[in-house]
């Protein structure tokens, strides 16, 4: 005589069948996040680049020690930086 196979109810099945669904959709939806990231990621370096290519050219044209205010375009020579001193204790 074969033995009976043993089965879930059809609750339980549906309980896991849903959840081994949602977990995959949670899964590939990280997936698509960190792709996502990756994209972000490349984007700041090129935008960083070519920020970094139009400071080289305004450095050319107004010199290094300069700055620039980004809200108006006021272009002001930077301070120069005071000489230290030695101090003498005695």
């Amino acid at each position: 005589m074969a033995k009976k196979m043993k089965k879930l109810s059809s609750e339980e099945l549906t309980t896991l069948q849903s959840l081994n669904q949602e977990y995959s959709q949670t899964k590939m939806a990280m997936g698509d996040t960190v792709l996502q990231q990756n994209k972000l990621i490349e984007k700041t370096k090129d935008i960083a680049m070519k920020f970094g290519e139009q400071e080289a050219i305004l450095m050319e044209k107004y010199g290094k020690d300069v700055t620039i205010n980004l809200e108006n375009g006021e272009i002001t020579e930077k301070p120069e930086s005071p000489e230290l001193t030695k101090v003498e204790t005695e």
